[in-house]
């Protein structure tokens, strides 16, 4: 026990010293460096100087310290014996049913027609299985009306396009009277790039065409577009595609 002590007392004189060192370290370097710089040589000398310290004077203390008596291992108590298991008790017989019970319990006959038996064998044959082929036949999908086109005085309905001219190639529509280089382009654009193409309208597609040139409606039917593409469909010529073919309009 005493031991213990010296050697406590060795390591508190060890940081004493060691602290002053590290005091006086962090006094002389203020003049050199910053506060900061010289409180952190200060300790960390300090801290060095504590562990060579007890290094030195204190492990010899430490070791000469005796070792502590190991335990004395108890002995084990003798485990108690395990008593026999009960015999298990005989299952008690069931007591016969007394002759009044058993005679009070009627008996059913063979030849005795049950309440509803008649009714069930008036339905046999009823019910049929649906499976097979006839089951996994899809159920036809009915196909929709065709919608009804709207009457040629109201919006019309919009005549077949191409989405690009034959062959890469599209007719000259200018040279139908009332169409310009920008309605020639809006035409393209709604996927008409031909002669025939236009010449094919019906009224109801007129009208149609009519309603939907923005900033042209009405120029079908008032320049008559349709004559004049069934002419020039035909490899004839008008009066106005000439002038067109002169280069005396565009």
């Amino acid at each position: 026990m005493q031991n213990s002590s010296n050697w406590t007392l060795c390591r508190i004189v060890c940081c004493s010293a060691a602290a002053v060192v590290g005091l006086i370290v962090m006094l002389v370097t203020l003049g050199t460096l910053s506060a900061v710089a010289a409180i952190l040589v200060g300790v960390a000398l300090g801290v060095i100087l504590y562990f060579v310290l007890t290094r030195l004077f204190c492990s010899d203390e430490a070791a000469s310290q005796p070792a502590a008596a190991p335990a004395r291992a108890e002995t084990p108590a003798p485990a108690a014996k395990p008593e026999p298991a009960a015999a298990p008790k005989a299952t008690a017989e069931p007591k016969a049913t007394t002759g009044a019970k058993a005679a009070a319990a009627p008996a059913v006959k063979s030849g005795t027609q049950l309440p509803g038996q008649e009714e069930l064998a008036s339905r046999k044959g009823e019910w049929k299985y649906q499976g097979g082929a006839a089951a996994a036949t899809p159920t036809p999908t009915p196909t929709p009306a065709p919608a009804t086109p709207v009457a040629a005085g109201g919006e019309g309905q919009r005549p077949q396009g191409l989405t690009q001219a034959r062959d890469g190639k599209p007719d000259d529509l200018k040279q139908i009277k009332g169409v310009g280089p920008k309605l020639e382009h809006l035409l393209n654009s709604m996927g008409y790039f031909h002669f025939d193409q236009i010449a094919a309208w019906t009224g109801e597609e007129v009208a149609w065409v009519d309603q939907n040139l923005k900033g042209f409606k009405g120029r079908v039917s008032r320049d008559g577009w349709v004559e004049q593409a069934k002419t020039l469909a035909a490899g004839g010529q008008t009066e106005f595609s000439k002038r067109v073919e002169d280069g005396d309009v565009y």
